[in-house]
């Protein structure tokens, strides 16, 4: 891939991005303050601006070097996570699935509003390569995202639903993970296990439930 292909395409996709993690974290210190914990929210995390959401070698330096290395094969980012203090949450196991939950779901709807988007720029006779790429993007980052923080491994949110579901027993056992499992879920990224077990098949259905819940605004628009 040319240099200014990729330029354009870190174009395109950094709106999408900035507005997926932003939302994403802020959606999880949202859910912790009305659940009962008010960490996030003193901590200024609970917010739309994405300043203090992001990391500067997890969110800009480190995805710009893999991404321009590799010419876009292999892409790896993070945030800052949203500090959640469990034992102050009301019922800390059960609030701990929707905490967790949040984050996801920030996405799952993401991808529906960068959908009507599309589908509304296209509807009103925009042209324009560059925005209607940007709502492409949009969608499948926030597709991503969505089934990559459901992985059933803790520290990722999938993990922590995992923890909250399960009985006191088993719910110790994966927890104990923990401090493994970035190591463990970068493991299965780079073998390429995650993307052929997971990411690919939740992925599919994600883009069938954007497509169904699309639909009739596609309709209305022919």
């Amino acid at each position: 891939m040319l240099m200014s292909d990729l330029i354009q395409t870190v174009l395109i996709y950094a709106l999408p991005v900035i507005f997926a993690i932003t939302l994403h974290e802020a959606a999880h210190g949202y859910a912790a303050q009305r659940l009962g914990d008010n960490t996030a929210a003193m901590l200024g995390r609970v917010t739309l601006n994405p300043l203090p959401h992001i990391d500067l070698l997890g969110t800009i330096l480190l995805p710009l070097l893999l991404y321009f290395s590799t010419s876009g094969a292999f892409l790896f980012g993070y945030a800052k996570p949203v500090p959640v203090r469990f034992d102050l949450l009301r019922h800390p196991k059960r609030d701990m699935v929707w905490v967790a939950l949040a984050g996801p779901a920030s996405n799952l709807v993401q991808a529906v509003l960068w959908g009507v988007l599309l589908y509304a720029l296209a509807g009103s006779g925009v042209t324009e390569r560059f925005f209607l790429e940007m709502c492409k993007a949009g969608m499948l980052t926030n597709v991503v995202m969505f089934a990559f923080n459901l992985f059933p491994l803790p520290p990722l949110d999938g993990g922590r639903i995992l923890v909250g579901l399960l009985p006191w027993r088993q719910a110790v056992l994966v927890s104990r993970i923990e401090p493994w499992g970035f190591f463990i879920v970068m493991a299965l990224v780079l073998t390429g296990l995650i993307s052929a077990w997971w990411m690919q098949p939740l992925m599919g259905l994600t883009f069938d439930f954007l497509k169904l819940t699309l639909s009739p605004l596609a309709a209305l628009l022919r």
